[in-house]
């Protein structure tokens, strides 16, 4: 407990201590460039100036101050206008109209230790008043902080300034990491985050086709997350990086590096994510190693940076594209830069001259007045409205602070805390002179608004930044990138669009398959398989046709698969309708024949009308065979398969009725035999019907329980549809088979047994053979059927028909017309029982 007191009596005295304590500050003071007392002040750091000269460090003296030279127009051009809307807003009777703003602007030289020092003396002021105590109750010296032009500048200001809640606000610094308000809370700025320009330039890269491109950025904040943000979203969109390099101003080994990555690359397209110091060493590298013809994408940084344009710099990036801030004429602001402004704000008139700083800062000051004036280029800075927006922000959060009305005015007595000004810009909304609507969203930028500009020549020389498109974040998705590519000028002055992709472009018909290790946009084409398209350019995968469809020879359409069945204009067909016709008209001949000697032995011989309806049937046979031809019906499926049948065993019941006849004729001639009074004429016209009926019997059947019908069989080939008869019923289709089968079997048995039979009087022998060849068709038919693919299979079937039917005309009746034709003598009774008489049994 005693020692708890006495520590608490220790802290409480050293605290006493230090409130009594009067505050120096340590070194020297660190004065402004252009400034100017106001009830409220506003800060601004910008780069004046961009090189600063250091002095030798010897250690023997204090060392001096540093020197800067080599004016940045640009951003002077930004404290002008600066200073230009604090006059505005000073003169104005409804912002503000009893409040004084005043300015401290410094320039940091392009220099962090110089900005960092400025950046300490905006918070803490130029100098300590006498008596003034360290009390932790700092005077308050700005309310607000206009700066720095460079994210990485601009990272360390907010850095510095948040923990003091003293609002900073950039015109210029667009880095994405700035937009993390718990790291940034006090940020805003007036133009918009990196993370919209990022996902526009990939999406320029797809607008154009590009899909394998280069990337190089500088080696900071806002390069390394600008550079992030664009490679994600070129990965969504399928856009391919062949290398990604980045290096700082200050790092030469690395610029070389990447200076040699670029040459050795196939990539036509880079995109450059560089601060303007970078892009211009970058510049003077590919220009001294002669690298041209590559069409450089831009960001706001470059794209308009007027130090880029050198007598040679048109080699490089002539055609070059990229998004700039808008170009926004502010009303008298091209006269304020060559009068007023010398005459109210420059710190050189002669009652600054009387004073030591005076005088120092007019000598500090000469190389500014080169540009007295010059206001030529006062219409080409793009981010001199972001400035202005920027200040009158302020001005309408104070405003609202205040608490102004427009008659009664501001209440002056109020003391500002600059966290207060930060919560009244979260809520600022307003309108300025040339239209533009100002707010904040949630991250404390601004909405994203570019141009797009296009690197042109004109005819005299001059390099010229030409609108060619613009992107505008408000607008609804569809509308907020709109391109005039018929007037942009591409690398090298060429009027054709350049190509940069790592393969060509695969045609319908192929598919991409990614080259191994390779990133994807690097890929062979291969084409479709069989029975597989794709109809558009760059497809990943083929697709299968569907079931009736097949691909075209150049595999990028599907067609219906070509109908294959035995045709009557084909050469097979022909054949085969030749030898069925022939058959035909041999029978028809032979029946002729027979019907004109219908009275000689030989005719009548073995029943005349059993050959008769023989020769019918087998008209029948080989007619029926046409009917296995042509496109297949549901009728035709029916009538080629029952007719067939039908016929066959008509002619097969004929044969067995003469074999029978054969036999029974012999029988009858024994002593005691009548067998033939059992098989006489109506007995065979019987046997004949009744085999017949059972085969009918059979096809009705199977019509009617499971018919034959027309299908469409897509087994035998990938590319073809077979249009066949299916069987409907296995069972239906080998009853009929087999039908014929059992009858041709019993009449060869029967017919083999005749075979002894006397020569002249016997058939058997011609049916014999004739059975034998019908058998040996048949069999042979039934691998050759089930083996033959498509058509083959038909067109065997019509083969075994008309074997079988030829072999069963020429067995039977061919010796019976050579008789007739060529050997009437034997034509006779006589002759035929003397040859009988003769044989022995």
């Amino acid at each position: 407990m005693l020692i708890f007191l006495y520590t608490y009596l220790l802290f409480h005295q050293l605290q006493a201590d230090g409130e009594n304590t009067v505050c120096r500050m340590m070194g020297d003071p660190k004065y402004p460039l252009l400034s100017k007392d106001g009830d409220i002040n506003i800060g601004a750091l910008f780069s004046i100036h961009s090189i600063e000269t250091l002095s030798l460090f010897e250690f023997t003296e204090k060392p001096q101050l540093l020197s800067c030279t080599s004016v940045n127009l640009r951003d002077f051009r930004m404290a002008q206008i600066m200073i230009f809307a604090i006059e505005e807003i000073n003169k104005s009777e409804t912002l503000l109209p009893n409040v004084s703003i005043g300015y401290r602007i410094y320039d940091t030289c392009g220099s962090r230790p110089t900005s960092m020092n400025s950046t300490m003396a905006l918070m803490n002021g130029q100098e300590l008043k006498a008596g003034d105590k360290c009390n932790g109750q700092a005077p308050i010296h700005v309310h607000a902080i206009i700066g720095e032009s460079e994210s990485s500048a601009t990272v360390i200001l907010s850095r510095a300034t948040g923990p003091f809640k003293i609002p900073v606000i950039s015109h210029s610094a667009t880095c994405e990491c700035l937009s993390n308000r718990k790291e940034y809370p006090s940020f805003f700025r007036t133009i918009a985050s990196d993370y919209h320009q990022s996902r526009a330039l990939a999406h320029i890269v797809k607008h154009f086709g590009w899909s394998w491109v280069g990337a190089v950025n500088t080696d900071n904040d806002y390069g390394n997350n600008g550079m992030a943000i664009f490679l994600n979203t070129a990965q969504e969109e399928g856009i391919c990086v062949e290398y990604s390099v980045k290096f700082y101003r200050t790092e030469p080994e690395k610029l070389q590096k990447a200076v040699d990555i670029i040459k050795q690359s196939t990539a036509k397209v880079i995109v450059a994510f560089l601060t303007s110091f970078e892009m211009k060493n970058l510049l003077e590298q590919l220009n001294i190693q002669n690298i041209t013809g590559l069409q450089m994408i831009g960001v706001e940084a470059w794209i308009t940076a007027e130090k880029l344009i050198t007598p040679n710099s048109f080699r490089v990036l002539g055609g070059s594209l990229g998004f700039a801030v808008r170009k926004i004429y502010i009303e008298g602001f091209s006269d304020y830069v060559v009068k007023a402004f010398w005459d109210t704000a420059f710190p050189c008139s002669e009652k600054d001259k009387n004073s030591t700083q005076g005088q120092l800062n007019c000598n500090k000051n000469q190389d500014l007045l080169v540009f007295k004036n010059y206001n030529e280029d006062v219409p080409e800075h793009r981010y001199s409205s972001n400035v202005y927006k920027a200040v009158y922000a302020v001005a309408y959060a104070l405003h609202s602070l205040l608490k102004c009305k427009e008659k009664e005015g501001c209440q002056k007595g109020l003391t500002i805390q600059p966290h207060q000004v930060v919560e009244a810009l979260k809520t600022v909304n307003f309108t300025v002179k040339f239209g533009d609507h100002v707010w904040f969203d949630s991250t404390g930028g601004a909405v994203a608004q570019y141009e797009v500009v296009n690197w042109q020549q004109d005819s005299d020389g001059s390099i010229q930044f030409k609108a060619v498109g613009y992107y505008d974040a408000s607008l609804p998705p569809d509308q907020r990138f709109v391109l005039n590519t018929e007037n942009i000028i591409w690398a090298g002055g060429q009027l054709q669009k350049p190509r940069s992709v790592c393969s060509e472009s695969c045609p319908p018909g192929t598919r991409k398959a990614v080259q191994k290790g390779r990133p994807v946009c690097c890929y062979d084409c291969i084409p479709c398989a069989d029975g597989e398209i794709s109809n558009e350019t760059d497809s990943n995968n083929c697709m299968q046709c569907p079931g009736e469809f097949w691909s075209n020879a150049e595999k990028n359409k599907c067609v219906l698969k070509i109908l294959e069945f035995l045709t009557f204009t084909e050469v097979m067909g022909i054949v085969l309708v030749f030898f069925s016709l022939f058959g035909v008209g041999i029978t028809v001949l032979v029946t002729v024949l027979f019907y004109s000697k219908k009275d000689t032995p030989i005719v009548k011989a073995n029943n005349s009308e059993l050959s008769f309806l023989l020769l019918f049937s087998l008209n029948l046979c080989f007619l029926c065979s046409l009917t296995f031809i042509g496109r297949p019906t549901e009728w035709s499926c029916m009538l080629r398969h029952t007719a067939f049948g039908i016929t066959f065993v008509l002619c097969i019941s004929c044969v067995l009725g003469k074999t029978i006849v054969v036999l029974m004729a012999f029988k009858a001639t024994l002593p005691g035999s009548n067998v033939m009074k059992w098989f006489g004429p109506v007995q065979q016209r019987l046997s004949v019907l009744a085999f017949t009926l059972i085969q009918v019997l059979i096809c009705v059947l199977w019509l009617t329980i499971s018919p034959p019908f027309p299908y469409k069989n897509m087994k035998y080939y990938k590319d073809k549809i077979i249009l066949e008869c299916s069987l409907g019923s296995n069972v239906g289709f080998w009853a009929v088979m087999g039908y014929i089968g059992l009858l041709a079997l019993l009449c060869l048995i029967l017919a083999f047994l005749a075979r002894t039979l006397p020569d002249n009087f016997n058939e058997a022998k011609f049916i014999t053979f004739s059975m034998l060849i019908f058998c040996a068709v048949w069999i042979t038919f039934i691998p050759g059927y089930v083996s033959s693919p498509g058509k083959f299979t038909v067109a065997v079937e019509i083969f075994a028909i008309l074997a079988s039917s030829f072999g069963l005309l020429f067995c039977i009746f061919a010796p019976k017309c050579y008789i007739i034709l060529f050997k009437p003598k034997q034509n006779t009774k006589q002759h035929l029982m003397g040859k009988t008489q003769n044989k022995s049994y």
